[in-house]
């Protein structure tokens, strides 16, 4: 998906080849799969730093042209948002990429500005999907590892980029050092770069205390894909309880094969997009994302001029 406008064919999180200007929303995967070794970005530098660390490639920033701003969106260290406010054709656009409204201890809060058209993440759409103030989650959480911690071991698995790196903010702030894989170490050491402070110990930083933080009960932070398999294993070594929690905000939407689960989102539910939306007041809304044509019915609803975005946009070419 592109925006065009002036000179530029903007591509959105790569989302396509022909374009002169590729904007990258921030540094999840699933936004990055085509950033190559050499390509430039227009990007944060946390955002740079990050698909660096993670693909072992480099990547150039791109200066960001007039009239284009990058505004934080809340979702994760670096994560920006795409802001055009073009004299040309009289209105602005706001592309939100992934982002949420709540505040997060490893990210920069949103900032809004008011937009003619608002070009909208739509991870969830549904209405019905409310997702609690974060920090009674977090309060949650950090009271169920106190307690766990007293029994056993306990293992979170998430996301190894932003959820990762909360969940080592949250133990942290009630005492607790993490041990974390080695891909979640790594990008660790970027937040750290960037002034986000983590104490965390992993066998691959010599200077870490791992081992003598594995000689108590101790909590764990991994990729969820290896969380069943690591829980198995620590448990027979240690011939201890190993209690298994996931934080992620798809913990409202299914029922994981873990002991606990926690709807601890980086993304805006439904209620969190209309307070976006009444900060940005745009005129047109354009839904993004394979939820699209669901968040538009959902935002129609509520009295939005919204549709699925299903084309590349060309300013000049819309009505607001």
């Amino acid at each position: 998906m592109g925006i065009g406008i002036d000179n530029y064919d903007i591509a959105l999180d790569l989302g396509h080849t022909f374009s002169n200007l590729d904007f990258v929303s921030h540094a999840h995967s699933d936004h990055t799969n085509r950033a190559k070794n050499g390509r430039e970005i227009l990007a944060s530098a946390e955002t740079k730093a990050l698909i660096e660390t993670r693909k072992r490639i480099r990547v150039n920033l791109s200066e960001v042209p007039a009239n284009i701003e990058l505004l934080d969106s809340g979702h994760i260290l670096g994560s920006k948002q795409l802001y055009i406010d073009s004299p040309e054709f009289g209105y602005s656009v706001v592309y939100t990429g992934d982002y949420q409204m709540q505040k997060s201890p490893t990210a920069s809060n949103i900032k809004v500005n008011e937009a003619d058209v608002a070009i909208l993440d739509s991870t969830y759409p549904d209405p019905g999907i409310v997702f609690d103030e974060r920090e009674e989650t977090i309060d949650t959480i950090q009271y169920y590892v106190r307690n766990k911690m007293d029994k056993g071991i306990v293992i979170f698995g998430a996301y190894s980029l932003g959820k990762a790196q909360e969940l080592v903010s949250i133990m942290n702030g009630i005492g607790i050092t993490p041990a974390v894989s080695k891909g979640i170490s790594a990008l660790n050491g970027v937040y750290s770069e960037f002034g986000i402070k983590l104490g965390y110990a992993s066998a691959y930083d010599p200077d870490s205390n791992f081992e003598q933080l594995l000689k108590e009960n101790f909590v764990g932070v991994v990729e969820t894909q290896r969380l069943r398999e690591l829980a198995g294993r620590l448990s027979a070594v240690y011939n201890k309880r190993v209690y298994t929690a996931v934080a992620t905000g798809w913990a409202k939407c299914f029922k994981f094969d873990t002991d606990v689960q926690f709807a601890l989102s980086d993304h805006a539910d439904f209620g969190q997009a209309l307070d976006y939306l009444q900060m940005a007041n745009p005129k047109l809304v354009y839904a993004v994302g394979k939820e699209s044509r669901m968040m538009a019915k959902s935002l129609e609803k509520h009295g939005y001029n919204a549709a699925p975005l299903e084309a590349d946009l060309r300013l000049g070419t819309i009505k607001c």
